[in-house]
C-alpha cells in the first residue's frame, strides 16, 4: 500500500513539473509544436526507425521552426533550406553550440573536438583544420595517398575474378587507411586482423547509433546505463578502440622528433609539449585521445558507406554508369590516375556524385546543435540548454530547391548546356561553423576512388538492377545503406 501511494505521488509530482515546464516555455515564446506527455514527451509520435520523417511531417502543421520534446528534453527543429541556412550561416555565432550528447559524452569522456564548445572548440578546430591542410587535405599530397590506396583497392577487386563479393570490407579498409595515414602516419594491410577488428567496431558503433536503442540512450542515458542491453557491448568495444589509440600515441611519444612531424598525433604532441605550462591550453592528453577518436570514427564509416551506396546507385542505373565511364575515358583514359583538377572537365561525373550524396542523406538530423544562451530566432526565443536539430534531410529533399527531390536525378547539378552547377541546398556535411572538418577530404576520396573504380571496372549484381533497393538498411542518426554482393567486371 505504501509503495502504491509513493508511486502515485511521484507520478503526480512528475506530471506537475512537466506542466510547469510547458507553461514556463510558453512565456519565453518557444516555437509551436505538438503537445507531449510527461517524461516521454513526443516520443510515441515518432517513427522509431526514422524519426526525421515524423519531424518533416509535423512541420507541415507547425511550420519550419517547431518545438518537440524528445523525452524530457526540449528540442527545436529547423526544417527546410531557408530556416537551416538562416540559423547555421546567417546567425552562425548563435547556433555554433554543441550539446552534451550522452552517447558521445560516454565515448569521449567529455573531451575532444566533436562535442566541445567555447575556447576548447576554437583551439581544437583551428589546430585540426590547419594540421590536416598541412598534411595535404585538399592538396596534392593527399591525392598521392588516395591514389596509392586506390592501387591496393584495385588489386583486391581484381582478385575477385568477376565473381560476386561484398564490397563493405574493401571500402572500409580503403577509406580507413587514408585516415590512418593522416592520423597515425601509417596504413594497414587488408589482412591485418587487429585492423579488421577496429573496422568492425566502427560498423557496430554506427549501427547502434542509428538504432532505436541508440536514440533511447541519448534520451534516457541514466536508465539505459542501468538496464541490460547491447549498449554495454558497444561501449566495451569502443574501449578497445580507445586502447588502440592510446597505444599508438605512446609509440609516437617514444619516437617523436618535434621538428619533423609525421602525422596529426606528432603535431598535437609537439603543441602539447610547447603549451604544457599554459593553464588555459586545451592541448592535453585527454583532448588528444578524444579528438583522434573523433577523426577516426567520423572519417571512416560515413565515407565508406557513401562509396558503397554509390556503387548500388550505379548498378541500379547502368546507363548512368556507362555515361560516366564514357566521359572519364574521353578526359582521362583508362590508364592515368585521376586528379582533382580533372573534376572540372568531368561535369556529368561530378553531378552524379553530388546527386548520390544528396539522395543518400547520410546524417539526416545532423549532429544536434545546442543553445549556449537564449537565442532570438524568427520572432521566437530558444532558451539556453535547448537541443537544436537542423534537419538536413529536409534541406536535401526540399521541394523548393530540387526539381525531383525524392528521386535520383543528376540534372539537379547540371545546367542546360551540361555544365556543372552548384546548389546552395547541397548540405550533406552540414553548414556554418560546425560543418564537418573533414569535408574536403571526404569529397576528394569520393571523387578519386569512384573515378578510379569506373576506369577499371563495370559494376553489376547477380539479381540485376531491379533487385537493388536504395532505401537504407538502418536509419535515424545515419542512413546506413543495404549490403549487396556485387560483380566487378574488368573493362577491356
Amino acid at each position: 500500500m505504501e509503495w502504491s501511494v509513493t508511486l502515485l505521488l511521484v507520478g503526480l509530482i512528475t506530471a506537475l513539473v512537466w506542466m510547469f515546464r510547458l507553461k514556463s516555455s510558453k512565456h519565453v515564446c518557444l516555437p509551436p509544436g505538438p503537445s507531449g506527455l510527461p517524461i516521454i514527451g513526443n516520443l510515441l509520435q515518432m517513427d522509431k526507425k526514422a524519426p526525421f520523417k515524423t519531424m518533416l511531417k509535423l512541420s507541415e502543421s507547425y511550420g519550419p521552426v517547431m518545438t518537440v520534446y524528445l523525452g524530457p528534453q526540449c528540442a527545436v527543429i529547423l526544417v527546410g533550406y531557408d530556416a537551416v541556412k538562416e540559423a547555421l550561416v546567417d546567425q552562425a555565432d548563435d547556433f555554433n553550440g554543441r550539446g552534451p550528447i550522452p552517447f558521445l559524452m560516454r565515448v569521449t569522456r567529455g573531451y575532444g573536438l566533436a562535442i566541445s564548445n567555447g575556447e576548447r572548440w576554437q583551439q581544437l578546430r583551428r589546430f585540426t583544420l590547419t594540421t590536416l591542410r598541412d598534411f595535404g587535405m585538399g592538396r596534392k599530397g593527399m591525392e598521392e595517398w588516395i591514389q596509392e590506396e586506390s592501387r591496393h583497392l584495385l588489386a583486391r577487386i581484381d582478385d575477385t575474378k568477376a565473381t560476386p563479393f561484398d564490397p563493405t570490407y574493401f571500402m572500409s579498409c580503403t577509406v580507413s587507411n587514408v585516415i590512418c595515414c593522416l592520423v597515425f602516419g601509417q596504413r594497414f594491410s587488408y589482412d591485418d586482423q587487429s585492423f579488421l577488428s577496429l573496422l568492425q567496431i566502427l560498423t557496430e558503433t554506427l549501427k547502434f547509433g542509428s538504432s532505436p536503442f541508440g536514440q533511447l540512450y541519448n534520451i534516457f542515458p541514466g536508465l539505459m546505463e542501468w538496464l541490460p542491453g547491447r549498449q554495454h557491448k558497444v561501449f566495451a568495444r569502443i574501449e578497445e578502440l580507445r586502447e588502440f589509440i592510446i597505444k599508438k600515441i605512446q609509440e609516437h611519444q617514444d619516437t617523436l622528433e618535434p621538428g619533423s612531424p609525421r602525422d596529426y598525433i606528432d603535431c598535437f604532441l609537439t603543441r602539447l609539449n610547447q603549451e604544457k605550462h599554459i593553464p588555459t591550453s586545451e592541448f592535453h592528453y585527454e583532448n588528444l585521445v578524444a579528438t583522434v577518436l573523433n577523426l577516426y570514427l567520423a572519417g571512416t564509416e560515413t565515407t565508406s558507406s557513401t562509396l558503397r551506396f554509390a556503387l548500388s546507385v550505379l548498378i541500379k542505373y547502368p546507363k548512368i554508369q556507362e555515361n560516366m565511364q564514357q566521359e572519364i575515358e574521353t578526359v582521362i583514359g583508362q590508364q592515368r590516375c585521376p586528379y582533382m583538377e580533372d573534376k572540372k572537365s568531368l561535369p556529368f561525373t561530378d553531378a552524379v556524385l553530388h546527386e548520390i550524396q544528396r539522395l543518400m542523406d547520410i546524417v539526416p538530423m545532423s549532429i544536434p546543435h545546442y543553445a549556449l544562451r537564449d537565442i532570438s530566432f524568427r520572432g521566437y526565443t530558444i532558451p539556453k540548454d535547448t537541443i537544436i536539430i537542423p534537419l538536413l534531410h529536409s534541406v536535401l529533399k526540399d521541394e523548393k530547391q530540387w526539381e525531383t527531390p525524392w528521386s535520383f536525378n543528376p540534372q539537379h547539378f547540371l545546367d542546360q548546356n551540361g555544365n556543372f552547377k552548384k546548389n546552395h541546398a547541397f548540405m550533406p556535411f552540414s553548414a556554418g561553423k560546425r560543418a564537418c572538418v573533414g569535408e574536403s577530404l571526404a569529397r576528394m576520396e569520393i571523387f578519386l576512388f569512384l573515378v578510379t573504380l569506373l576506369q577499371r571496372f563495370t559494376f553489376s549484381c547477380p539479381g540485376g538492377p531491379d533487385s537493388v533497393d536504395l532505401s537504407p538498411e538502418h536509419s535515424s542518426f545515419a542512413n546506413v545503406p543495404r549490403r549487396y554482393k556485387i560483380i566487378a567486371t574488368p573493362r577491356g
